[in-house]
């Protein structure tokens, strides 16, 4: 027994070594060719030793490498770290890729790979299935080579800064399933020979500058189920052959030129699940077929932004899997008469900027939010909260078209506007009985406005300029869609229930362990920050508004605000509890990031605990992404929102580093706009509080400089400027501000954060932002720039320093084509020798830039032909917008 169980054992141990040495075979790399071409890549790319260790296998140790049969199949940079010294100047320095026979998969997405894509990547990796460069700062054009790589059934080269037309010879890849070229700067028509690869299920060429009609060649895609176009010039009409992509889920051809009518055809996408058409230039009437019961699956239908015209078909209203809809901004007409159409949980629609009218009741099942304002409904205003009825002609709101208005709108069509005061009657009196109370009426009404008049004044100029008690709060605002009603803007309406949750205020002190200090955040102005965790262990972020030493409606109006505003930049706004009579509590969603102060004073080495690292690309992230939310404030709400509190510390971050706007119990009007009747009868005070920036804080060129100096913040590492406008505050600006040049990359390194990897394309990034902050900065706030350009500049930094594209076609929607300089730096008149002075005279005073006097060390050689070869001025070269020179004038007269 005893033998035949040793022989059984020696069998299984046998059997096991048999196993392991085949398996070491397959996983353990077996080519020294292999071997020495991935410690080559290993020096070229910098890779720090702890990701691929030298003594190591690579199959079994390296992290992103795959092997198969002893051989590498796999290579995945994303995620991986360099060195000190690789991060330093990281380029495209792949050349021993060629070594790989069986690499099927190559994939660096957000692995910095400086440099255009090497022509012999198609003839030496030809059995490549997977190759993605995403978010990789490539830049060149694509070779044509791309087209051999036959195999090919993934490729994705988007948010990189790829120039150039798209090769005709990508159309040979027969194999590929998902092209993404989106985010670049491609230009030319898209090549018809896409047509060819017929197993495509995934095409995103969004956010380029493709220009041309979309090839009707696009419907033999059988298999697709994305097609993005967005965000580029393509022109002429949508192709009916586009409604053959049976498979269709998702079709998004929005912000182009794109001409004519909607095609009937449209309606065999059964599969269609989102229909993106907005902010092109489409019109007429919508086929009444369209929208048929084909396109039940539709949840997100984008049609604003044209010139569509006539009614909305009925069945609109009847696809029952519809989310969201927006046709705003159209020419749409007739009666919508009861929103019970809107019936979908959750769901938003946007109807505003048309010419619906009628009488509209509304819904009390829960729905998201509902815009009908710059129509002209009629009817009972509703109370419900997250339904916008302005500029329309409803009664028992403010915000509404006038009586005059309204009645010329409904007699043309030969129907009666029932609301209007005409119409109220006056019987059995005699005429002169009519007459004396028609004065009567008048009189009092007249003195009846005025007082109303001069109560909303003095709340609104209370709250919107800070005196000697420095109470601040949000106006009395209710913000619309810009375009809106130009009258007073409406006050809080005290219904505040809707989709916010009401809280009692023993969850509120269970929440916080009863205020315990441990859960203390901050001591902010309006009220204690508190962290809490309410019951089923959700963290929500707690604000104690104390009315005894606080402005007692600063709260409402802050609620008011919140209550108004669902953007995806302001901090989200959970719920209530105003049970207490002299406590208020305010309950936002907690952000795990904190905010951009704290986050700077971190240590931000690469080897923090988090393994997380304030980088650049985040830096940025967090640049654009608070722009956002100025955009909002100041451009798409009617009056236009300041927030009056843009520092780093205001700056909310989430789990994602994406930003949400935080201290909004500062927001008020826009001093002086021409959309409140308030501003119009009672004037700022000939001498209203101004920051060091020369600016009124109710200004919106005031938020402007503030977020100069979080720019700043961001580039240099100082922490602290932007929550100061003291002398050493301003003092670090002057001596500062000469070391940015649009004539000087170089100078640029001298001040960035030491802490920051520097190479070619990042410091030319930096450059840039360093330049659209000296703009914001301007002492003189007519010359700053508007948001909008700031943020414009921001999503495309490459735009401010590269000559030639500064007068692209995606600058469109801005204010004016000028270029890019004529928008940031005309103003800023410096001569190459004034700052070379200036930058001599502070070098010899010894500059200190950061707390611990620390100035970035590096230095490049740039290489960049746009810098000190220029001789003359800036304004010489680009010349400053005709609008702000008339501006100017306005100033010195």
């Amino acid at each position: 027994m005893l033998q035949d169980f040793m022989g059984t054992q020696l069998k299984v141990a046998l059997l096991f070594l048999f196993f392991y040495s085949v398996l070491s075979k397959q996983i353990q790399l077996s080519s020294t060719l292999e071997h020495k071409a991935l410690l080559d890549l290993r020096s070229s790319l910098g890779i720090r030793a702890r990701n691929w260790p030298r003594k190591s296998d690579p199959c079994t140790n390296w992290t992103g490498i795959h092997c198969n049969n002893g051989k590498v199949v796999a290579i995945k940079l994303t995620g991986l770290r360099r060195s000190h010294q690789g991060s330093l100047s990281p380029k495209f320095a792949v050349d021993s890729l060629a070594n790989f026979t069986h690499l099927t998969s190559f994939n660096s997405s957000g692995f910095i790979l400086s440099g255009p894509i090497p022509e012999w990547f198609g003839q030496k990796l030809a059995q490549l299935k997977e190759l993605d460069l995403s978010s990789s700062s490539i830049l060149g054009s694509l070779p044509p080579s791309l087209g051999s790589l036959s195999s090919l059934d993934f490729l994705s080269l988007s948010n990189n800064s790829i120039t150039g037309t798209v090769p005709t010879e990508l159309g040979t890849l027969s194999s590929l399933r998902v092209l993404n070229l989106s985010g670049n700067s491609l230009t030319g028509s898209i090549p018809s020979s896409f047509s060819d690869i017929q197993n495509l299920t995934f095409l995103d060429l969004s956010s380029n500058f493709l220009s041309g009609p979309i090839p009707v060649e696009f419907g033999s895609f059988l298999s697709l189920k994305l097609l993005n176009l967005s965000n580029n010039s393509l022109s002429s009409y949508i192709p009916a052959q586009i409604a053959n992509l049976s498979q269709l889920v998702e079709l998004d051809l929005g912000y182009n030129y794109l001409s004519g009518s909607l095609p009937e055809d449209l309606s065999r996408l059964r599969n269609l699940s989102k229909f993106l058409v907005g902010n092109n230039e489409l019109e007429g009437a919508l086929p009444s077929t369209l929208f048929s019961s084909n396109l039940s699956a539709l949840e997100y239908i984008n049609l604003s932004g044209n010139r569509f015209e006539g009614e909305i078909p009925n069945v609109l209203w009847s696809l029952s899997h519809l989310r969201i809809l927006d046709i705003s901004g159209n020419n749409f007409t007739g009666v919508i008469s009861n929103i019970t159409y809107f019936n979908a949980t959750g769901a938003s629609y946007n109807l505003s900027n048309n010419l619906f009218f009628g009488n509209v009741t509304f819904d009390v099942r829960s729905f998201q939010s509902i815009d009908l304002s710059n129509n002209y409904f009629q009817g009972l205003a509703p109370g419900k909260s997250g339904i916008q009825v302005m500029h329309n002609c409803f009664t028992g709101s403010v915000n509404q078209r006038s009586s005059e208005d309204c009645s010329k709108f409904y007699a043309d069509r030969g129907l009666v506007f029932v609301n209007g005061r005409s119409q109220i009657p006056v019987q059995r009196a005699s005429r002169r009985g009519q007459k004396r109370l028609l004065i009567l009426v008048g009189v009092f009404g007249g003195v009846g406005v005025l007082m109303l008049l001069a109560l909303a004044s003095l709340l609104f100029l209370k709250i919107c300029h800070r005196g000697t008690s420095n109470q601040r709060g949000i106006s009395n605002v209710s913000p619309v869609v810009e375009g809106g009603n130009n009258q007073a803007p409406a006050m809080f309406s005290g219904d505040i229930s809707g989709s916010i949750e009401s809280f009692t205020y023993e969850q509120i002190l269970q929440a916080t362990s009863y205020f315990n200090e441990t859960n203390l955040i901050k001591n902010g102005h309006t009220g204690d920050i508190f962290r809490g965790i309410l019951e089923g262990g959700v963290t929500v972020v707690i604000k104690k508004v104390n009315v005894l030493h606080v402005e007692k409606e600063t709260y409402k109006l802050e609620l008011d605000l919140l209550n108004w505003t669902t953007h995806h930049r302001l901090v989200p706004f959970l719920g209530h509890c105003l049970e207490h009579e002299n406590e208020k509590f305010l309950v936002y969603k907690y952000m795990p990031n904190g905010d951009l102060f704290n986050l700077l004073c971190r240590d931000t080495d690469l080897e923090d605990e988090n393994g997380q690292s304030l980088d650049w690309i985040t830096r940025l992230k967090i640049a654009t992404g608070a722009a956002e939310g100025l955009v909002y404030l100041h451009h798409e709400c009617n009056p236009p929102l300041v927030h009056r509190d843009v520092q780093a510390s205001s700056i909310l971050l989430d789990d994602k580093f994406e930003v949400r706007l935080g201290s909004l119990s500062d927001v008020c009007a826009q001093e002086g706009d021409n959309h409140s009747l308030i501003t119009k009868f009672f004037r700022t005070p000939k001498n209203p509080e101004e920051d060091t920036a020369g600016s009124s804080l109710t200004s919106c060129t005031n938020d402007v400089y503030c977020f100069g100096k979080v720019l700043l913040e961001l580039v240099t590492g100082k922490v602290g400027v932007s929550h100061s406008d003291d002398a050493s505050t301003k003092e670090w600006l002057d001596r500062l501000l000469p070391f940015i040049s649009i004539r000087e990359k170089e100078l640029v390194a001298k001040i960035v954060d030491p802490s920051l990897i520097l190479h070619e394309d990042l410091l030319e990034e930096m450059w840039a932002v360093a330049i659209v902050a000296k703009a914001c900065l301007h002492p003189r706030p007519s010359r700053r720039p508007e948001m909008r350009r700031v943020l414009k500049a921001l999503e495309n930094p490459f735009n401010v320093v590269r000559e030639g594209s500064f007068n692209s076609r995606r600058l469109r929607n801005t204010s004016s084509r000028l270029s890019w300089n004529a928008a940031f730096l005309g103003g800023w008149h410096h001569s190459s020798q004034d700052s070379t002075n200036a930058i001599g005279q502070t070098s010899k005073e010894g500059m200190n830039l950061k707390q611990s006097g620390r100035v970035g060390s590096h230095s490049h050689s740039s290489g960049n032909e746009h810098s000190s070869s220029c001789k003359r001025s800036s304004s010489e070269i680009f010349p400053e917008p005709q609008e702000t020179l008339d501006i100017e004038r306005q100033d010195t007269s």
